[in-house]
């Protein structure tokens, strides 16, 4: 049965327009204004300075799609089966976001939004999942979670030779990914009809691998795996991630050359930690770690008019970000799917004296384990457990276990208690899919079209 129709909560004066940007892979300090010296980001770092830069932001999980599942749907990932880690990569298309289920683009959608999301998907392929079929009412981008930056070719055992998609099409286009992307997000505001407000998701894939920079078209044909693990630099991943900036910084100018910047909620994010050559400092830990370093992103809000420029600690997780901007738009969320996040909006209006938050995390069927309650950690990671006191020991190096037995096990026995109540992670998660049959049955798109040049 469909979804009933989200219905207005208090009357806004005019319902924001939002653009919702998130980076993959970026770590916590590869920003200037969070702390990278090595090179600068003055796109990103004026955004911050005219808006909130939340200094405690954390991501769902600490790999790619599960936290864009809690994105979308404003709820734990691990309520569904294609978000309890990574499966979505090996099981082909049998595992995906529902239709059905509400997200934050369909919501919005049915409020009168126009909605796109350019870039990233990697929430289940074609014929069962999409953008489309999921609220989005167009799409420009990559179905899976990695796709090379010129050939755009997809990642090894892919059925399409490359993945590039306008709505449900495949097309061809030249150009370095990441600017493409700008491109096509610029055209988009350019072009948006004024009588609705937009709701514009924008997804890059920088700066994760293959690592190669705007300048390394030579590099990205000669490779014969994207994952090269051993490739990219210190050097090359500066450029992709000053790209991403420029990228950004293009897509802010076209808000300002038509007009709609003051009417326009900008959100940046990352969907988790850094990753080889990512900077996390003061953090231990990378992305698939659920050390604070896997787990902090780098994470700014702008909407002029409502917010003042201001650094916030409160403490905040992807799947907020659904409630928060339904609140800004004066739209109400699904009832018969009560959203696992919060509205943070209040803390950052002066409402509400900020509040402490109970997160959890859990990663790799189990064998790591994270809450976070008010300023403590509980961390275990295969048989060791730890708590810490991540405000005062950012490092995570001081083990208070034995300093607060009774802290440790309530954490410990909350966590136990929490995860009871969602989807165990089991083999066959990550083998359903997996059989020759169903290998064969994957959806062979019959024509290819040819959209506009960059």
């Amino acid at each position: 049965m469909a979804a009933p129709r989200p219905h207005r909560q208090a009357a806004v004066s005019r319902q924001p327009n939002i653009l919702f940007i998130v980076a993959d892979d970026l770590g916590w300090a590869d920003l200037s204004v969070y702390g990278q010296t090595d090179f600068e980001t003055p796109h990103l770092d004026r955004l911050a300075a005219q808006g909130v830069r939340l200094t405690q932001a954390y991501s769902n999980s600490a790999v790619c799609s599960a936290t864009r599942f809690a994105l979308i749907t404003g709820r734990y990932q691990y309520r569904l089966r294609g978000g309890l880690e990574e499966p979505i990569a090996r099981a082909g298309r049998h595992l995906g976001l529902p239709p059905e289920h509400p997200t934050l683009p369909s919501l919005l959608r049915d409020a009168g939004y126009a909605t796109a999301l350019i870039g990233k998907w990697h929430l289940g392929t074609l014929p069962d999942f999409g953008p489309l079929k999921s609220g989005y009412q167009k799409f420009f981008g990559n179905y899976s979670g990695v796709i090379d930056y010129f050939t755009h070719k997809p990642g090894v055992g892919e059925h399409v030779p490359r993945d590039l998609w306008e709505d449900d099409v495949p097309i061809e286009r030249t150009g370095y990914y990441t600017q493409i992307l700008a491109d096509e997000a610029t055209r988009y505001v350019h072009a948006h009809d004024r009588r609705s407000p937009f709701f514009l998701s924008l997804h890059f894939t920088a700066p994760h691998w293959p690592w190669v920079g705007p300048d390394d078209e030579a590099v990205s044909r000669s490779l014969t795996d994207l994952f090269h693990y051993d490739g990219g630099n210190l050097q090359t991943y500066a450029k992709m991630v000053r790209s991403l900036d420029a990228a950004v910084g293009q897509v802010l100018a076209a808000l300002d050359a038509t007009g709609q910047a003051r009417d326009t909620i900008v959100v940046f994010t990352s969907d988790n930690g850094g990753e080889r050559f990512s900077k996390t400092w003061p953090f231990t830990g990378q992305k698939t770690e659920l050390l604070e370093g896997g787990l902090r992103v780098p994470t700014l809000l702008r909407w002029p008019g409502h917010l003042q420029p201001q650094v916030s600690e409160q403490v905040t997780i992807t799947m907020d970000w659904l409630p928060t901007l339904l609140a800004a738009a004066g739209v109400a969320g699904n009832p018969d799917y009560p959203s696992d996040g919060e509205n943070i909006l209040p803390a950052l209006t002066g409402e509400r004296t900020q509040w402490p938050r109970t997160l959890y995390w859990r990663y790799k069927a189990q064998a790591q384990q994270a809450v976070r309650d008010g300023n403590y950690k509980y961390l275990k990671i295969n048989d060791n457990e730890f708590l810490f006191d991540v405000v005062v020991d950012q490092r995570e190096r001081a083990n208070l276990s034995g300093k607060h037995p009774d802290i440790h096990a309530r954490l410990r026995t909350q966590w136990a208690r929490w995860n009871d109540g969602f989807l165990p992670i089991t083999d066959e998660v990550f083998t359903h899919g997996l059989t020759p049959d169903v290998q064969a049955d994957r959806y062979v798109p019959q024509t290819v079209r040819r959209s506009r040049p960059a």
